[in-house]
């Protein structure tokens, strides 16, 4: 008996999602067409090898995909400047690059509290990077992008 997964989790898992499918779009040259229609085919809610895969809500998945897409110039931007002047954007781990793209998206188009998406995004970048400092080198570039985005989210002081 499978149990209905709550719309928080459906959430979660729609950024997980995201970041993959930039990362696919980026790799093979799909369309976001192309790869929302996959993943909501064969990936959401679908059984590997016994694992059965979270389920994704469409929604949120095609809103952070499509952002990413539709604002890559200014979102990646945002990136550089969060980094360091030695690391552009180009020079950073495909993963960690969709990454960001999907969580600028995110940061930039919805009303989710900033800090919600920071947490977000660290977790799946622990669960891509669960040895290494990417999780905290995340954290620190998402929150200045926060900051950049949503500056009345932080109120100074």
């Amino acid at each position: 008996m499978s149990v209905k997964p709550d719309r928080r989790q459906m959430k979660s898992a729609s950024r997980l999602y995201a970041v993959q499918a930039l990362f696919q779009m980026e790799t093979t040259g799909q369309t976001v067409e192309q790869v929302a229609r996959e993943f909501e085919t064969h990936r959401f809610g679908a059984v590997y090898e016994g694992d059965e895969m979270a389920e994704g809500d469409a929604k949120s998945f095609r809103a952070i995909v499509s952002g990413a897409v539709n604002r890559q110039a200014g979102i990646d931007q945002m990136t550089d400047r969060a980094l360091v002047a030695k690391w552009p954007i180009d020079r950073i781990d495909p993963v960690i690059r969709a990454l960001f793209r999907a969580a600028g998206s995110e940061l930039l188009e919805s009303e989710t509290p900033p800090k919600v998406v920071i947490n977000e995004f660290v977790d799946i970048a622990k669960a891509f990077f669960p040895e290494g400092r990417e999780p905290k080198f995340v954290n620190a570039v998402l929150d200045h992008m926060a900051r950049e985005a949503r500056p009345e989210a932080f109120p100074q002081g």
